[in-house]
């Protein structure tokens, strides 16, 4: 029997377009640009919260206009899927985004310019775009030409905050991608053993995953062995795991646009007493940020607790990034509760407490864990072990 499809419902997006709605009377915009492609990491953002699209080859941009549901702006072969799949009604597709050199000739193409002036009905004076970091040269400069008297505002900072709180059907959805992660988990660990490639143990990961529905992943499967798990981003290779490795796996599965994230260490064999150490005071960085995920507290003091058992431990400098973040349609989305974080952390947001330890004079390692804030604590939503020695 077919599982039941965990699905965002179309009437909460209503309420995310009137909250973009209200941002842009604040900040007196005429108009916010929201850009999105298909890079794994973050691409996707902005398209699938706001219209419920994936993107995929062609890249999509998101106008709000003022008293007006988001109008879609995309390629000449994404429309039509488009129009079968997104929340909202008005799909225009974008000479700026038709691949280069291609010949649509049954497609209505239109430039920005004109598409601008049927919604917003005006010359816009300010505008808002959204993450101007992703868009490529080409596209930044057609906008600056097809508005040269405007004011353009980095709105990125303002539109990310307001993912932060999970409502029900986002957790519902995101609980989903976590079990999707702990299912990939167990079948990663399960392979590990001397004699099998790393993409061997990826393989039966990413296997199961897909399996129970995962579209895609936040960042491509991570499996590390070795002298290949030093660095904080390995790349999965063919190497095979001999004995007294260290393996280190990273999944984080997307489901209907959301992400679950997962990490863990795994010693093989007798890898040493150092790297047994370390794998221990990972677990009780871990532990301690997690035993103080709770409403109120600021989340750069709770990341300051993981950090500092590290120190003690005497990893301090291999703690390289922040351990805290939320998770939703990015993997590692806005607040970012690092040491300079000044986030509050609040009921019903997801949190990854990821406890890095790279660089180092052992072998790389990664403890991540989610948890939902609750309201007087947290709820983990990994169930793999912590501590895993074959």
């Amino acid at each position: 029997m077919q599982e039941e499809l965990i699905r965002i419902p179309r009437t909460e997006f209503t309420g995310r377009w009137e909250k973009v709605q209200m941002l842009m009377q604040e900040q007196n915009l005429d108009m916010i640009l929201a850009y999105s492609d298909d890079r794994a990491t973050y691409g996707n953002a902005y398209a699938r919260y706001y219209t419920d699209l994936q993107t995929h080859f062609e890249p999509v941009i998101v106008l709000f206009a003022a008293g007006i549901p988001p109008v879609i702006m995309t390629g000449p072969e994404t429309d039509g899927y488009a129009k079968e799949r997104a929340a909202v009604q008005e799909i225009r597709v974008l000479s700026e985004l038709a691949a280069e050199d291609e010949d649509y000739p049954f497609s209505r193409v239109e430039t920005l310019g004109q598409i601008v002036g049927e919604y917003v009905g005006k010359v816009p004076k300010r505008i808002g775009l959204a993450p101007k970091v992703l868009m490529g040269a080409e596209l930044y400069e057609a906008i600056l030409e097809t508005f040269p008297e405007a004011e353009f505002v980095d709105v990125d900072k303002l539109l990310a905050p307001l993912r932060g709180i999970k409502s029900q059907s986002e957790i519902k959805v995101i609980t989903k991608a976590y079990e999707i992660a702990n299912a990939g988990m167990r079948a990663a660990v399960e392979a590990v053993r001397p004699g099998v490639t790393e993409r061997e143990v990826a393989a039966e990961a990413e296997y199961v995953m897909r399996k129970m529905g995962c579209e895609g992943y936040g960042i491509d499967p991570i499996v590390a062995t070795g002298p290949n798990t030093y660095h904080v981003l390995a790349r999965t290779t063919s190497r095979v795991i001999e004995e007294n490795d260290v393996v280190v796996i990273t999944l984080a599965p997307r489901y209907e646009g959301y992400h679950g994230a997962l990490g863990r260490t795994i010693l093989v064999g007798e890898p040493g007493e150092k790297a047994e150490q370390a794998v221990k005071a990972m677990i009780k960085a871990q532990n301690l940020c997690a035993d103080n995920l709770i409403p109120g507290k600021a989340g750069s003091q709770v990341e300051a607790m993981g950090r500092q058992v590290m120190k003690e431990a005497g990893y301090e400098k291999n703690f390289m990034y922040s351990g805290l973040h939320s998770v939703g349609v990015i993997e590692f989305e806005p607040p970012i509760l690092g040491p300079s974080s000044n986030t509050i952390i609040q009921k019903d947001m997801v949190i990854s407490v990821d406890i890095p330890l790279f660089e180092a004079d052992v072998q790389g390692m990664r403890m991540e864990d989610g948890y939902l804030i609750t309201e007087t604590g947290c709820r983990r939503l990994t169930d793999c072990p912590q501590w895993i020695k074959k």
